[in-house]
Formats: structure tokens, sequence, C-alpha cells
């Protein structure tokens, strides 16, 4: 496989995250929408302010691009430890650890707090949830390829 395989598999398992918190936010039952987080933060990164359609076509670029650089990252990683990418548990220690940078280092920097607190009590089981779907989709879109 390529590097162009992961990153679009991890595209495309970001795409099925983008939906699934849309979704889920739109539901109520997501509160701690990630579109809404990653363009607010790009958008005050930027100094600019903007209304919600921009918000969420910034969210989404950020959100897509990011998952792009998880998938060639996984490339990188998968590669230099020598092991099975399409190997389930693998995919899930990766995927396990972005979910905890997500909590420790990603929320915090956007400012929602520790763990995303300040989105949504419920931010870390959210996450949890939207991360095993990232997972999901990024192991079978490479079992695709």
């Amino acid at each position: 496989m390529t590097v162009f395989e992961f990153i679009l598999a991890a595209v495309l398992a970001g795409i099925a995250m983008a939906a699934l918190t849309e979704l889920g936010y739109r539901l109520g039952m997501i509160k701690a929408n990630l579109l809404l987080i990653d363009g607010e933060f790009a958008l005050k990164m930027a100094g600019a302010g903007a209304g919600q359609p921009l918000v969420y076509v910034v969210g989404v670029v950020v959100h897509l691009v990011t998952s792009a650089v998880f998938g060639a990252a996984y490339y990188v990683i998968t590669r230099l430890l020598n092991v099975d990418p399409e190997n389930v548990a693998v995919i899930a220690v990766y995927v396990f650890l972005l979910w905890l940078s997500m909590l420790f280092f990603a929320l915090p920097v956007a400012g929602q707090g520790l763990l995303g607190r300040r989105a949504a009590t419920s931010a870390w089981y959210e996450q949890l949830v939207l991360h095993v779907v990232f997972g999901g989709v990024l192991w079978m879109g490479l079992a695709l390829f």
C-alpha cells in the first residue's frame, strides 16, 4: 500500500467521523461538535470572527486535513515499527493514542479544557465513540486498498 492509500482511508474515516458528529449534534446526542470546535479554533487563531456557515466550512477543512495527516502518520509509524497496518490491534492502539491526544492536548489547546469539559462533560465519551468509528472506517478503508 502507498501513503496515498493510507491518506485516502483516513480521509474516509474523517468523513464518517464528521458525519456522525454532525448527526449526533443535530439529534442532541453529541454536545461537543468537532466541526464547530475545529472551525472556531482555526478562525480564532487566524484572528477572524465568522458566522456559523463559515465556521462549519473551516471546521470541515481542518478536520479532513487533520485526518489526512493522521493517515500519513499511521503509514510512517507502521513502516518504522514494521507492523501490519491492517491489524485491528495495531489500529486500535493508534486510534486510542489519537483519542488520548484529543482529550489531553487538542481540546485543551482549542479552549475546551481538559477532556473537553467546557464543550460538554460527556465530551470524553463522545470522542471515544467518534474515534472508534474513525478506527473502524480506517480499518475498512485500508482493507479496500
